[in-house]
């Protein structure tokens, strides 16, 4: 089972599968086919100005962003694709929180959907810390496809790691 790090909670029936596209070089066509561009959010700008449009949509009323970028630090190896950090500060009388997003820059040049789905991930952090069934309610509310995207994504990094990049750079 060489490279399937990122499908190790799967079933034999769904790790063959990816094991047989692999084997015969097909992985890339099928994810190229669903999936034929990445997307263009590639600045720390346009990464904010792309999750704020998606909490103004279904999370206006949580507790505001003060971060969001691209990180090289964050390993997908260790099962991160992105990070919700919350630091609450003293400043005087007051007590202050922060919240940022960083996301793995492996996903830089990423079909939108997979940038979408960790987004997504990120920000049903602000209202249920833990991965419960409400957090996986509010991520399936903001992308109804959230699984079958994060299962993508997850073929996607098999890809990267075994095949190198999907797209051409250009």
């Amino acid at each position: 089972m060489r490279g399937l790090k990122y499908l190790a909670g799967y079933s034999e029936q769904v790790t063959s599968k990816v094991e047989r596209l692999l084997a015969n070089n097909e992985l890339g066509g099928v994810l190229l086919a669903k999936y034929p561009t990445p997307h263009q959010v590639r600045t720390d700008r346009a990464l904010y100005d792309f999750t704020i449009d998606l909490k103004n949509e279904y999370l206006r009323k949580s507790q505001p962003l003060s971060k969001v970028s691209y990180d090289p630090k964050i390993s997908v190896i260790n099962h991160a694709l992105g990070l919700h950090s919350f630091v609450s500060r003293v400043q005087g009388a007051k007590l202050t929180a922060k919240h940022e997003i960083r996301i793995a820059t492996v996903f830089r040049t990423a079909p939108v959907e997979f940038l979408r789905m960790i987004v997504v991930h990120e920000l049903a952090h602000l209202k249920e810390k833990e991965h419960n069934k409400a957090f996986y309610q509010l991520c399936e509310y903001m992308e109804p496809s959230y699984h079958q995207l994060e299962f993508d994504a997850r073929l996607y990094l098999t890809h990267l790691e075994t095949s190198g990049p999907l797209y051409q750079e250009g």
